[in-house]
């Protein structure tokens, strides 16, 4: 299968990167292909709902910018994971900015969603559930599974273990 996780975090050794990283490690290890896009460091603006991707660019965004990085992945993958810390109620900016450009081709392929969120708080993920919900609901996607991880469970070896055995479970 091939897989496609979006980081949206702008810290390249913390938390969701390690999340991530065990992830990758145990899909790989079931034999699936694993493509990892550093969203968090990427330039993507937001979608400016100009329309023009379904007017004159046949699904293609007018912005120029590393989204064109990141739409032959969403092209592609079977399974779409995005893996965010939350800072404040919801995925990082620069992860809701690549997400808000979904708009243009409408929805990734794929099917099948995961979600790995990390944050120092509990109980900061509601907002999020219901946006996930409410994305899969709209394109008809079913998800694998979500992966919450807050205060002292954060960056523990008991949550890479858990988020690779759920890659390896693929």
């Amino acid at each position: 299968m091939k897989i496609a996780v979006l980081n949206g975090s702008p810290r390249p050794k913390g938390n969701t990167a390690a999340l991530v990283a065990a992830f990758k490690e145990g899909a790989e290890s079931a034999g699936h292909q694993v493509t990892v896009l550093q969203v968090g460091a990427m330039n993507i603006g937001g979608c400016k709902g100009c329309e023009y991707c379904h007017s004159k660019g046949g699904g293609a965004c007018i912005q120029k910018d590393d989204m064109a990085q990141v739409y032959p992945v969403l092209a592609e993958a079977e399974l779409l994971v995005l893996a965010s810390p939350v800072y404040y109620f919801g995925l990082t900016g620069q992860l809701q900015s690549a997400v808000s450009r979904f708009y243009a081709p409408m929805a990734p392929a794929a099917k099948k969603w995961a979600l790995l969120l990390t944050s120092g708080s509990p109980n900061v993920y509601g907002a999020i559930e219901a946006q996930y919900k409410g994305i899969l609901d709209f394109i008809q996607a079913e998800s694998l599974g979500v992966f919450e991880y807050d205060g002292k469970h954060s960056g523990t070896e008991e949550a890479a273990n858990e988020v690779k055995a759920f890659g390896a479970s693929l």
